[in-house]
């Protein structure tokens, strides 16, 4: 009989997050995961910064100016702790799905204030917290609130259906990161996009589409990718003036998401500016085709020649020596994001950060298997 690969119906959605607010995106993240899991969906994607929202204004207004400033305290202020109440209404609605699901969010730290993360958030159709990426590099006015994540938040995560992977916007084109998410054996691939992008460049779709089937040529997995859009609550929130709203309401400015199959075909969209979801099956099988050509990671390549060296801790700015007790932040290293109560989430939602059959114990030796995933400090 063989191994046996399956048809995975996915779905990305595209939708406006209700502006800069935590518990109305929240709400309505909730209400989109169920609507797609009823039809069927196993993976359900969601735009980068859904949750309360992606800090687009800097698009249109002065880093240090009033609004912007405005805008950026209420984007902290709606910021979502992980674990938190926000975390915990997703996980119900996962598992009342039967889905995975992959939800972008501005993420903040427990008991802090200032430094927030565009993250994505994995919860299993279980209904418990796989883990997160951290957006290692922001991108343009993004870091001006945002901080980038380490390498203890990048890689894999183990699906029943195989490893499964995701990276936010720019990242999703950084061909160092294509490569490692490649060696890991990615067979799903989630890119979250924002829902639009500076207006003295290309729209926003162009690299979604470009970007996308990249990816699916170099790794051979399937990839969605869910954009966001944009509504007019937000538009009157931003405060742009009439260039900026007419702008903002040309159809070719958002939107765009796309699924993408391991051939580089287009399967499914692309959408135009409105909210929807899009939805494709998704046979692993294609993979196997595809990697029997070219396999990047594998005898389409010289380990001799290249390789790829990923460094999975993640450096601590604060450590108390001397003492058992914890200071009143809760954790040694809270600033540097290892906070305990992130860590024992990620841990009792069975987040492994490994590929398939590969314990800690029996990773093989050093070189081209650093890509593998080793076990979190």
């Amino acid at each position: 009989m063989g191994d046996k690969y399956p048809v995975v119906k996915v779905a990305a959605v595209q939708a406006a997050s209700v502006f800069l607010d935590r518990e109305g995106s929240t709400e309505k993240a909730c209400r989109l995961i169920r609507e797609a899991g009823a039809n069927g969906a196993r993976v359900i994607a969601f735009p980068e910064g859904f949750i309360p929202t992606h800090p687009v204004w800097y698009h249109h207004h002065a880093a240090t100016g009033a609004i912007a400033n405005k805008l950026a305290v209420e984007l902290f202020k709606n910021s979502v702790e992980i674990p938190g109440p926000e975390i915990e209404a997703l996980c119900v609605a996962a598992r009342d799905a039967n889905a995975y699901v992959v939800m972008g969010v501005c993420e903040k730290l427990p008991q802090t204030l200032g430094t927030m993360f565009n993250t994505q958030v994995w919860i299993g159709p279980d209904g418990k917290l796989i883990g997160k990426h951290q957006k290692i590099m922001p991108t343009v006015g993004e870091r001006l609130v945002h901080t980038g994540g380490f390498g203890d938040t990048f890689g894999a995560f183990q699906t029943e259906f195989g490893p499964a992977s995701g990276l936010i916007c720019g990242e999703n084109s950084n061909p160092l990161a294509i490569f490692a998410l490649t060696a890991e054996g990615s067979r799903l691939h989630v890119m979250s996009w924002p829902n639009h992008f500076p207006t003295s460049g290309d729209p926003m779709r162009n690299r979604v589409a470009i970007d996308s089937q990249a990816f699916a040529q170099m790794s051979k997995a399937w990839v969605i990718s869910a954009c966001g859009t944009v509504d007019e609550d937000m538009i009157r929130k931003l405060e742009v003036g009439p260039e900026g709203e007419k702008f903002l309401r040309n159809p070719d400015c958002c939107g765009g998401s796309v699924i993408v199959a391991p051939n580089s075909r287009v399967v499914a969209g692309p959408l135009g500016a409105e909210e929807g979801i899009l939805y494709a099956e998704c046979n692993l099988e294609l993979g196997i085709n595809m990697k029997l050509r070219h396999d990047f990671a594998g005898h389409y390549n010289r380990p001799d020649i290249f390789q790829l060296h990923i460094n999975r801790s993640a450096p601590r700015i604060y450590t108390v020596y001397g003492s058992n007790e914890a200071p009143v932040l809760g954790a040694p290293d809270a600033v540097s994001r290892l906070a305990d109560a992130t860590a024992q989430a990620v841990q009792a939602g069975g987040n492994s950060k490994r590929l398939a059959g590969h314990s800690p114990e029996k990773l093989p030796e050093p070189g081209m298997a650093d890509l593998q995933h080793l076990k979190r400090e």
